[in-house]
């Protein structure tokens, strides 16, 4: 067993891949509240061996953020060890290999959740991609393409047997895309039919979700990707629940220092106007404060900011209302309101528009992950 699996068995918290969500930014802020483990956005092998140098931005990381991954995905066995070549020189701690994105833009092209139609291709990637790289290999499955073909525990088989060295499963199927309850219960049959590290992942809202998870799958770490939207403690969360100490939540002040620093950090690193970071923010904007009281009308107000000043402004206001505090985690006003907010959140973008047209308290726009 190498020196990164015996890790991952330690019940660590990784960071889920969300396009468009979890850029270098921020998983700097989510390493920094106790994420153990992080994973790029997915980049595409097509792009990468075209010398797509927007797919190599999307793959760099900083030092802060190791242990890292950098997730590839395409349905080509031989541009996907390519990928693995060109990725490799950026030195990451593992290749990660998408097997589960149910976006059309993915699937259209073999990759993601497609090749849970294709076994016997998913295994050639595999083996392709762990022959070619220099560090260890990775997969990201989901539950299958549909309820009528659960292949999960096949799949990871397969990939197991490829060589990858531990693997991820979001236990919805494609169809499903992110509707419905997660079956964590084929978490638990993976963990049970493969020798390789297991992480769960799917409707972690809470730290006593990730505990939950542990204890009724037995997976080995577990990865939260919404849960963390607009709420990078909760990373800090869960580790102090695995410590057996009381998990402290983030007071509305601090909410808001974190969203204007995580804001300030965008338009800082960002290669253009203002402006367009400011626009590209307000979905994280949204969702920093998505759960206070009294926070519905000025939610509307953030999706028409376009300078630091507004949203500086409307934040702060934010924090006046929120003086109290949500409660405890697990108790209501608490992680209660949190993972109800979390409830009406997509992270496909192509369900804005019903989603807004239904009133939904956050607009889910931009990101698709596995």
């Amino acid at each position: 067993m190498t020196a990164m699996q015996e890790w991952l068995r330690g019940r660590r918290v990784a960071l889920a891949p969300v396009a468009s969500i979890t850029n270098s930014i921020y998983r700097r802020l989510c390493k920094e509240q106790g994420a153990d483990y992080c994973v790029t956005e997915l980049v595409s092998s097509e792009a990468l061996t075209r010398d797509s140098l927007y797919s190599f931005e999307l793959a760099r990381f900083t030092p802060a953020e190791r242990p890292i991954a950098v997730q590839i995905f395409g349905g080509d066995p031989e541009k996907m060890a390519r990928a693995a070549d060109l990725v490799g020189e950026l030195q990451p701690d593992a290749v990660d290999i998408n097997m589960g994105c149910p976006a059309r833009k993915v699937t259209r092209n073999a990759g993601g959740s497609d090749l849970l139609r294709d076994l016997p291709r998913l295994g050639r990637i595999v083996e392709a991609v762990v022959t070619r790289a220099a560090v260890p290999v990775s997969v990201k499955l989901r539950a299958g393409w549909d309820e009528m073909s659960l292949v999960a525990v096949e799949a990871a088989h397969i990939a197991e047997s490829a060589g990858a060295q531990w693997l991820t499963l979001h236990p919805r199927t494609r169809s499903q895309r992110f509707s419905g309850r997660a079956r964590w219960d084929l978490i638990a049959a993976v963990k049970s039919a493969v020798r390789i590290p297991v992480i769960g992942n799917g409707d972690i809202a809470t730290a006593a979700d990730a505990l939950r998870m542990f204890t009724e799958t037995g997976c080995d770490s577990v990865m939260i990707g919404r849960g963390s939207f607009g709420y990078p403690w909760i990373f800090a969360q869960v580790q102090s629940l695995l410590a057996g100490a009381t998990p402290r939540l983030p007071t509305a002040e601090e909410r808001v220092d974190m969203a204007l620093r995580n804001l300030r950090l965008e338009i800082d690193e960002f290669d253009g106007p203002p402006m367009h970071a400011v626009r590209a923010m307000r979905k994280h904007l949204a969702w920093y404060v998505a759960d206070l009281p009294g926070s519905k009308e000025l939610r509307t107000q953030i999706f028409a900011v376009e300078t630091y000043a507004e949203v500086e402004a409307i934040l702060q206001r934010y924090a006046q209302l929120g003086a109290g505090g949500p409660g405890p985690e697990g108790t209501s006003g608490g992680a209660a309101d949190r993972a109800a907010a979390l409830a009406a959140l997509s992270c496909d973008p192509a369900s804005l528009a019903s989603t807004l047209e239904r009133g939904a308290t956050i607009p889910p726009e931009g990101g698709f992950h596995a």
